[in-house]
């Protein structure tokens, strides 16, 4: 990988060179707080600093409103500086995927939590029931203290700051683990918030996946994890240990049903969309699509269609996103090679050289026909540009191929018939879902995003995840006079008092 600006070792001090210009942060910087690289033993020191600060002054709203506002200048000045640091880490990802992707969600997020940061942070009326009368309840929207983010590198930008602006607008203070696998990006990151931040309000901490298991083990107050199902299980045996709540947003296999009323070029153009936008590489992509046999080829070829129209012949393939290393590369390689020896019709939407395939870690839209379940790429989340379009007979036999997997992420049904769209509702438990569409419920703030089982488990985003990272303080509040003063013995003179509540 070509070294680039935030790939380079640079040694800490106050003064740092940013794309060709000088800066200075207003806070004093600390090795951790520019997110250099550390050892698991560093960790607790790091969070005790983090808790000591939160422990002597709890942010005010006053602060929080502070410091999401310029979190969101900062990243809005520097969004060619992320899209070119994000580019880096995958080879090539085109600039204005990154931006609406990674950027312009990070910005719709935090003027979310701003628009109704003062109304969530209010004490909520709660019903404390005649039996207590007069006495009155509420909830009580309390920070809990410092919250661990662990993200993943397929979003690295929006993945991370979207939990961390959301524990920062609860009142919280944060650690945040970005991936080593985009180390560009995840510099970018830690510079950025450097100079947002104070290093005892948020802490940057780069390293490998030892770092990671660390921080997971960590007592924090809360933790949000995004990753694959199987490191979420580690990442949840290891906060077990401190009884630590979590947040796991995780993935699996999400399906798109396409029903028999659905126009194929629609379906086949936002399917296209969902499916090969950042190539796959996103967890709420859809895995696999169920449509009647009747049309399939079809299908097929309108997919095939769109991606011409939108890739052209790949010659240039500017718009079109890298995998993002090689390991990743070989193993959607080896989904396709396991397909092909099996006999399973295996179709490359595009054509390329093989040679220059392997040497930009390009790997055009393909369609595999029919795919058996025990196939890698029906038992595993595909996470990559390869999408196998299964035949079904009937719905009936659709929604059994859907309920015999693990809960989904997202759930993606197409049809204009309400009363179709509610039957797979009513059957289907998923993460969230987009109805004749794809991804889109993720961009929808007002909506918690988050899996359920094997996808994951809580939710954020707007006021679920302002919620989540806090305390909801159950609070009632006595009155001068209240019946409890009378319950204490001798119990003989509240005997009727008794029967009554009984009742």
């Amino acid at each position: 990988m070509k070294e680039g600006p935030w790939c380079r070792p640079r040694p800490f001090c106050l003064w740092g060179r940013l794309s060709g210009r000088h800066y200075r942060s207003p806070h004093v910087r600390t090795p951790y707080s520019r997110g250099m690289s550390i050892s698991a033993a560093d960790l607790p020191a790091i969070l005790h600093t983090l808790r000591s600060a939160w422990q002597a002054r709890r942010p005010t709203l006053d602060q929080r409103e502070a410091d999401l506002r310029r979190l969101r200048a900062a990243l809005k000045e520097r969004m060619d500086e992320m899209a070119a640091a994000i580019a880096e880490d995958f080879g090539h990802r085109a600039h204005v995927e990154s931006k609406l992707a990674d950027g312009m969600s990070v910005l719709s997020a935090i003027d979310h939590l701003r628009r109704h940061l003062r109304r969530w942070s209010k004490p909520r009326h709660a019903s404390a029931g005649w039996k207590l009368w007069p006495a009155r309840a509420q909830l009580r929207p309390t920070p809990l203290g410092v919250v661990g983010v662990i993200s993943p590198w397929n979003y690295p930008v929006t993945l991370a700051l979207v939990p961390l602006a959301t524990a920062i607008a609860a009142g919280n203070h944060v650690l945040l683990k970005p991936s080593e696998h985009t180390p560009c990006t995840s510099a970018f990151l830690a510079d950025l918030l450097a100079g947002v931040f104070p290093p005892e309000r948020v802490a940057v901490v780069q390293g490998g996946a030892d770092v990671a298991a660390a921080v997971s083990a960590l007592p924090l107050d809360h933790l949000v994890f995004t990753g694959s199902t199987a490191v979420g299980r580690k990442v949840m045996a290891a906060a077990a240990e401190h009884l630590v709540p979590l947040t796991l947003e995780l993935g699996g296999k999400s399906p798109a049903i396409v029903c028999r009323d659905f126009p194929l070029d629609k379906a086949a153009a936002r399917l296209v969309t969902g499916k090969w936008f950042n190539a796959g590489q996103t967890c709420i992509a859809p895995d696999y699509v169920l449509i009647d046999s009747v049309r399939q080829r079809e299908f097929v070829q309108a997919l095939q269609q769109q991606v011409r129209e939108r890739y052209g012949d790949f010659s240039d393939a500017g718009d079109y996103t890298r995998i993002i290393n090689e390991g990743q590369y070989r193993r959607l390689q080896g989904y396709l090679a396991q397909a092909r020896e099996r006999g399973v019709p295996v179709i490359a939407l595009a054509q390329v050289d093989e040679a220059r395939a392997d040497r930009e870690r390009l790997l055009v839209p393909t369609v595999v026909l029919d795919p058996p379940d025990d196939l890698d790429l029906m038992r595993e989340e595909i996470f990559g540009p390869i999408l196998p379009v299964r035949a079904y007979p009937d719905l009936d036999a659709a929604l059994a191929d859907v309920l015999a997997r693990d809960r989904p992420l997202a759930l993606y049904p197409f049809s204009h018939d309400t009363a179709t769209v509610e039957r797979i509702l009513g059957q289907v438990v998923a993460g969230g879902v987009t109805v004749n569409d794809t991804l889109l419920h993720f961009a929808a703030d007002g909506l918690p995003f988050g899996g359920v089982g094997a996808s994951g488990m809580g939710a954020y985003h707007g006021q679920a995840g302002f919620d989540v990272m806090s305390k909801l303080l159950p609070v009632l509040w006595q009155s001068r006079w209240a019946a409890s003063d009378q319950l204490r013995p001798p119990y003989s003179k509240i005997a009727g008092l008794l029967r009554l509540l009984l009742r």
